[in-house]
């Protein structure tokens, strides 16, 4: 038996995105113990072990530190940066390696765990490829930027700003919110008086659809810019008739392009037919973790942690279903994509794969 832990908010304002992530790492399980996969000359079976982080970094510790005791052989998660940045100094500890799905604050990957994974580009690259779109391609001019203070949405929104500044405009704005937050008029009311022709929200979907019914109020009729935390088929649920076709620009971490589109529609449909549910953001790249970690012990033929640790960081070129996967020295992957998407009558719809 094979334990596999996942980590994610089952509970809470975000549970829509912990339960996504959840069915991914399921999806991945019962696809292994479909296969007779043989490690060592035994036949296992992979079991999942998962976890409720509530988005909150004190229950994220607990939650890592219960996987520890159970011996679990790896650990998918956390989803937040906020959650997975504490967590990982536990399975470093404990020698378990972590693969997070979603995790974008760079430093989770900087703070020299040798077991410490993630399969996105990182804020770096979020925040900047916002930064440039909001001048280059929208011609911002008044940009204001907001952000939830949590690891994921501050790192984001400073990533954006220091592109703007990049790109020869500037900010004219810089509020703060809480992820708990439902009242934005006060910092609203005070960002209108800037004129904004952009808003940019470094937080969560649950908290921009609010936001975005209080902009509308207002008659603030600015671009809505945020990173992955808002880019889910929930939003235009969440923001009901506050959004306005093309209002909205947001970038997911990962892409595919080309032959993988193939690859990444085939597993929508199948993940619809299983769950009874369309994919939020990141069931895919869940999906792809638990593979890419179970690959790392077939070729190591151990499911000891120190044994297939190093061929996990060894990961080259493994074909998933969000692209090709290789992890660099720092367990970043290589040549990260984000796609760029809008929305137009409710629906999600790309814009661009940019690298």
């Amino acid at each position: 038996m094979i334990k596999i832990g996942h980590v994610g908010p089952i509970s809470g304002a975000i549970a829509h995105l912990g339960k996504d992530n959840e069915l991914g790492a399921r999806m991945a399980i019962d696809d292994l113990n479909a296969k007779g996969i043989k490690i060592g000359g035994q036949a296992v079976k992979f079991e999942l072990v998962a976890e409720d982080d509530g988005a909150d970094p004190k229950q994220g510790t607990a939650a890592a530190q219960k996987l520890v005791d159970s011996k679990v052989n790896g650990v998918i998660g956390h989803l937040n940066s906020g959650t997975s940045i504490p967590a990982s100094a536990i399975y470093s500890g404990a020698g378990i390696p972590q693969i997070s799905p979603s995790a974008t604050n760079p430093k989770f990957t900087r703070q020299g765990y040798k077991t410490v994974f993630r399969m996105v580009a990182d804020d770096v690259h979020l925040g900047g490829t916002l930064g440039k779109y909001a001048v280059n391609t929208l011609k911002g001019k008044s940009i204001a930027v907001i952000d939830d203070r949590t690891a994921y949405g501050q790192g984001v929104a400073e990533e954006f700003k220091k592109a703007v500044e990049g790109a020869g405009s500037k900010t004219v704005a810089h509020e703060f919110t809480t992820d708990k937050a439902t009242d934005f008029m006060a910092i609203l009311t005070s960002i209108k008086a800037k004129k904004p022709d952009v808003v940019f929200f470094g937080g969560m979907d649950a908290v921009a659809g609010p936001m975005m019914k209080q902009m509308k109020q207002l008659g603030i009729k600015a671009k809505f810019l945020g990173g992955d935390g808002i880019c889910s088929s929930e939003l235009a649920k969440l923001a009901g008739d506050a959004m306005a076709d093309d209002q909205v620009v947001c970038a997911e971490a990962g892409g595919v392009e080309g032959e993988g589109k193939a690859a990444m529609e085939k597993f929508k449909v199948d993940f619809k037919a299983k769950n009874n549910a369309e994919v939020q953001v990141y069931a895919p790249y869940v999906y792809d973790a638990v593979q890419v970690m179970a690959a790392a012990m077939v070729k190591a033929d151990s499911a000891d942690p120190a044994k297939y640790l190093p061929v996990l960081a060894a990961t080259a070129d493994y074909k998933g279903v969000t692209g090709v996967i290789s992890f660099d020295e720092k367990g970043d992957i290589k040549n990260g994509a984000l796609t760029l998407y809008t929305y137009k009558a409710g629906k999600r719809e790309q814009i661009a794969v940019v690298r």
